[in-house]
């Protein structure tokens, strides 16, 4: 098949390594990088606290304006929430209209905690209805802090896409979250196996110390991300973004620890461009972005 022919996969960055940083100081730097779509980050405990007002419509038109600026686009957003719990109907409704209003195609979130699994069914169908109305898909994310959730493993996502049966409604795996979330299962036969049942998939690597676990640009890590890349190359349609938490690390206890202060742009633009080059190397026409514009 001629390359031509291919459509390019997706391939965003996460806001995640800008934690603390101003939203256009984050998208100029990103295009620096040579990024084309931007994820943005809403995880309470994970990210720079937020209150409801940055899911207004105001908020969406500066978000709408600081793309247009950058030239960068927003194909999926996070807004990770446990989807079980009572109140949690109108607030992730919220996040989908604005996820909607500044371009994104897919928001990816946590299922739920187990212990609140008949919540969830009553929440998710109602989310499912809502985001075919608006043009969404929804992902589902195993989580990585090490408590019990209807997603924990590959086989969990399988089973739980398969009982919602809802369109729009998949995976969106992250082989990193399952290192600290269960150290003992395989994290590249859990990866394959999720594949089927994605329509996001996020890719970060993590690395295994004595304080817990801290992330790393792509290939510095403990993970086999060479297999894992060479499996994304079958599914070339699914879209994926780029995490880099690395103001983030996990303990013991797998439980997330934000370091005091941002990090500085140029640390997380060199980390970006290793990890982007990285990702070339086991997939040719991977990422399809631009060039930086220094070359880097």
């Amino acid at each position: 098949m001629a390359a031509d022919a291919i459509r390019p996969r997706i391939i965003s960055v996460s806001a995640a390594p800008y934690d603390g940083h101003e939203t256009v100081a984050m998208l100029e730097s990103l295009a620096r990088c040579g990024v084309t779509h931007v994820e943005p980050a809403y995880i309470v405990g994970y990210t720079e606290p937020f209150d409801e007002s940055a899911f207004t419509e105001a908020a969406a038109s500066r978000w709408r304006t600081a793309l247009a600026g950058s030239g960068l686009s927003c194909f999926a957003l996070s807004a990770h929430i446990d989807l079980g719990t009572e109140e949690v109907l109108p607030v992730f409704l919220r996040r989908m209209d604005f996820a909607r209003a500044i371009g994104a195609r897919v928001i990816n979130t946590n299922a739920s905690l187990r212990s609140r699994q008949t919540q969830f069914q009553k929440t998710i169908d109602w989310l499912a209805r809502h985001a075919q109305d608006i043009g969404l898909q929804i992902g589902l994310e195993n989580p990585g802090n090490g408590e019990d959730n209807l997603f924990n493993i590959a086989a969990d996502g399988h089973d739980l896409i398969t009982r919602l049966a809802l369109p729009g409604v998949g995976l969106n795996f992250d082989p990193a979250n399952l290192a600290s979330h269960r150290p003992e299962a395989d994290v590249t036969a859990n990866t394959l196996a999720s594949l089927p049942d994605c329509l996001h998939f996020h890719l970060k690597d993590v690395k295994r110390v004595a304080s817990g676990w801290c992330f790393t640009p792509l290939g510095q890590g403990d993970l086999d991300l060479a297999t894992i890349i060479a499996a994304l190359a079958t599914y070339r349609d699914l879209p994926l973004s780029i995490e880099l938490p690395l103001r983030l690390r996990r303990g013991t206890d797998a439980q997330p620890i934000r370091a005091p202060h941002p990090l500085p742009i140029t640390e997380i633009e060199v980390a970006i461009s290793e990890s982007l080059r990285y990702l070339r190397r086991f997939a040719d026409d991977e990422p399809r972005q631009k060039e930086p514009a220094d070359g880097g």
